[in-house]
């Protein structure tokens, strides 16, 4: 069938040839491993931590984060092996239409735009609520009307977007130096909460590690976890139930190490280089992640963590406000890089699809100047402006979860798909063990898709149905692959 049409990957990497839509080749291993650490350091440790401490897992939140930790710790190594043998913009797209076809590709490519689009705009919004609470610690305080709770446009999310956006259009080596910056700030403000946070434990606050199950607001309705829903147990929060659904929310954390793999155009050895970007920023992240948790449930009781600034508020707890100000300043670094990177991540997604003429293709040209597609740029950067000013997200962030762990399974799947059918291509990284390696990345991920909660499923697909809309409104009619196949055909 025409839709399953495979682009192979010889013709992917001569696509990126072409000197209107040709990237820069700037970046190193080093480079990577920041920008994977700058978009996975931020809303998890910054955020989630206390809210899903207290709300579903108790202490037992490090056991969370580890399992969210190895789910993508497996999907990690099969994006490593893709993203050294097909080192083109795009990521789970790209990969997808070199092994499934045109049309599971529009399908990952799809997803991908929900992913970081929203993701983008929810941490922009995060990034406002802290930045106002930061000023309003120094005597500034911000309308309610422009940064509070419900405002009528989120300024400062709109400003941070802009800025960003602006610093993307002008170059990735630029892009990648400010988040070198802001990453050591942010790094260096979490191993301070580890260090200090050490001297205010109690054992006692780790008692009970993983509270008894309850059933709660939390998990009532729609708000069930679906495999709770389809085997007809009692949706409840905490427990060791409690522990896997907090691991599916707390995933979200993890977001951002496939991003390194957009990256893969641009970087000077992508062979070497995507890999070790990849695994090493992973790594680091889910170490410093599992010691935070444990120090924070550790400060304060998990019952009485905040939700909207657990790290700052636990040190005020124990009378420490000047460094619940430092921390402050540190999840203000974090969030600006998780937003850098995720814009980064979704234009490179785009910029694949559009120069496969999935979507308009004069959106792929390249800024002669910039060397990057700033066409595309700004006008994602206006649509995630739009969002973050305007729209209240609450509980969307989980479709961000859903839509990523479905890119990891088609990915797994991938791996195993193009071992069979071009065994004969040079692979820089190989995953080992396949195929128990990817079945594993496969089932896993599953079973955190099944952990989260029945309307972000529904949400998930209403947005799939449109996608599929789209494709064969207009995708379907303008692909290069397409008109090259029956170019052939004709003659």
């Amino acid at each position: 069938m025409e839709i399953f049409r495979t682009k192979s990957v010889e013709q992917s990497i001569r696509d990126t040839e072409a000197p209107e839509h040709q990237l820069r080749k700037r970046l190193t291993a080093t480079d990577l491993t920041v920008f994977g650490i700058g978009v996975i350091v931020g809303t998890g440790i910054f955020v989630l931590t206390g809210q899903v401490a207290k709300e579903v897992a108790g202490p037992a939140v490090a056991v969370s984060f580890v399992v969210a930790g190895v789910v993508c710790g497996l999907a990690a190594l099969c994006y490593a092996e893709f993203a050294s043998t097909i080192p083109v913009a795009g990521s789970a797209y790209t990969f997808s239409f070199a092994t499934l076809g045109e049309f599971p590709a529009w399908v990952i490519g799809w997803d991908l735009t929900l992913e970081l689009a929203l993701a983008a705009a929810v941490v922009a919004v995060g990034w406002s609520g802290y930045f106002a609470s930061l000023l309003s610690s120094v005597g500034i305080h911000l309308p309610a009307s422009i940064a509070g709770d419900d405002p009528v446009v989120n300024v400062p999310a709109v400003l941070i977007v802009l800025i960003l956006t602006t610093v993307l259009v002008t170059g990735i080596k630029v892009s990648s130096r400010v988040n070198l910056v802001l990453v050591i700030t942010k790094i260096a403000v979490v191993l301070l909460v580890i260090v200090a946070g050490l001297f205010f434990v109690k054992a006692a606050n780790y008692t009970p590690f993983i509270p008894e199950a309850v059933s709660t607001a939390r998990v009532e309705g729609l708000k069930a976890p679906l495999i709770q829903v389809v085997f007809g147990v009692t949706p409840v929060a905490f427990g060791v139930l409690g522990v896997f659904s907090a691991a599916a929310i707390v995933f979200f954390a993890f977001i951002g190490f496939d991003i390194v793999a957009t990256a893969a155009e641009e970087t000077i050895e992508p062979q070497r280089d995507v890999p070790r970007g990849i695994l090493g920023s992973l790594a680091i992240c889910t170490a410093l992640y599992v010691a935070v948790s444990l120090v924070v449930v550790g400060m304060q009781r998990y019952d009485q963590l905040s939700t909207s600034a657990p790290l700052s508020d636990a040190f005020v707890s124990v009378g420490q406000n000047w460094l619940a100000t430092i921390i402050s300043i540190g999840a203000i670094a974090g969030l600006t890089t998780v937003v850098l990177v995720l814009l980064l991540g979704q234009t490179r997604v785009l910029f694949a699809m559009c120069r496969d003429g999935l979507l308009p293709r004069p959106m792929a040209k390249v800024d002669p100047r910039f060397g990057t597609p700033a066409r595309l740029t700004i006008t994602i950067g206006v649509v995630t402006m739009a969002l973050a000013g305007f729209v209240s997200f609450g509980e969307l962030a989980e479709l961000v979860n859903i839509g990523t762990l479905f890119a990891f399974v088609v990915v797994s799947i991938g791996v195993m798909v193009l071992r069979r059918t071009r065994p004969d291509l040079p692979r820089a990284f190989r995953a080992p063990l396949v195929p128990v390696l990817p079945i594993a990345s496969v089932l896993a991920c599953l079973y955190l898709m099944l952990n989260l909660p029945v309307q972000t499923w529904l949400r998930f697909v209403v947005w799939m149905i449109i996608g599929v809309v789209v494709y064969f409104t207009y995708g379907y009619r303008h692909s290069r692959t397409a008109a090259a196949a029956r170019a052939g055909s004709d003659g």
